[in-house]
């Protein structure tokens, strides 16, 4: 959007505008707007932001976070593993693991392999039994409508 001017400084273009040292740009996303795109309140985000599950990749001269797509892609992962019932320290360890793996060297890339296999396993395993309580769910409710045509 050539021509589109910054929202903090007025007369600068807003694809030049540096603030904090991130040009802004369109895949730079406010907290309202990620809250709103992702399902999850600002409360949450500041939350996970403050136990440092997911950071804001900078800041506006006014103090406003901003996020990436990656940021954003962090946060719905987080949203995703919620309802599986992982505590967030184990949801932290996965994204440690994970940034660990895809990220810089590291000493020891077998531990931390082995770590991010066995909460990944953890997840997989709660999916399941989710899964299986679904089906019963389902069974039971089907139980329901057989009983009611029958009684009719």
């Amino acid at each position: 959007m050539s021509g589109d001017l910054c929202q903090n400084h007025a007369s600068v273009p807003r694809e030049t505008c540096v603030l904090e040292r991130i040009v802004v740009t369109d895949e730079h996303h406010q907290i309202g707007a990620v809250a709103d795109r992702v399902g999850l309140s600002l409360r949450t985000i500041r939350y996970y932001e403050e136990i440092g599950l997911v950071q804001p990749s900078g800041r506006t001269d006014g103090g406003f976070r901003l996020y990436t797509e990656s940021d954003i892609e962090r946060l719905g992962l987080l949203k995703a593993l919620k309802p599986v019932g992982m505590s967030l320290e184990t949801m932290g360890e996965l994204l440690e693991c994970a940034d660990k793996l895809n990220g810089a060297e590291i000493d020891d890339p077998g531990e931390v392999e082995h770590r991010f296999h066995g909460v990944l396993e953890l997840a997989h395993h709660r999916c399941d039994e989710l899964e299986e309580q679904l089906a019963a769910a389902r069974r039971a409710l089907a139980g329901l409508e057989r009983h009611r045509v029958a009684d009719k």
